[in-house]
């Protein structure tokens, strides 16, 4: 049996929703470009350096890219939130003068 939720929500909470939605949409979009641009490199310098060839195994280069795409997601999806946040105090303080 499916849980009901009785409680309405707020319009703040739906603002809410849309603004993690498009946090979530951006470092999406930025994971994969970087994670593009980490793994040509990555890849092309482990077939053709001898050091990277002889050092990095495949368990190396996947940590390598993964480790980009990783952070260009939480980097993207943490300014896109702060500059919500920042657009709403300042909504708020425009408002209230």
């Amino acid at each position: 049996m499916a849980a009901r939720n009785f409680q309405a929500r707020s319009p703040k909470e739906e603002e809410s929703d849309a603004a993690v939605r498009e946090a979530v949409t951006l470092g999406l979009k930025n994971a994969a470009i970087s994670g593009t641009v980490v793994a040509v490199p990555t890849l092309v310098g482990c077939r053709v350096l001898p050091w990277a060839k002889a050092n990095l195994n495949y368990t190396a280069q996947a940590l390598i890219i993964s480790a980009a795409c990783i952070a260009g997601f939480f980097i993207t999806a943490d300014k896109a939130i702060l500059r919500n946040a920042r657009q709403n105090t300042i909504g708020k303080i425009d408002r209230s003068t």
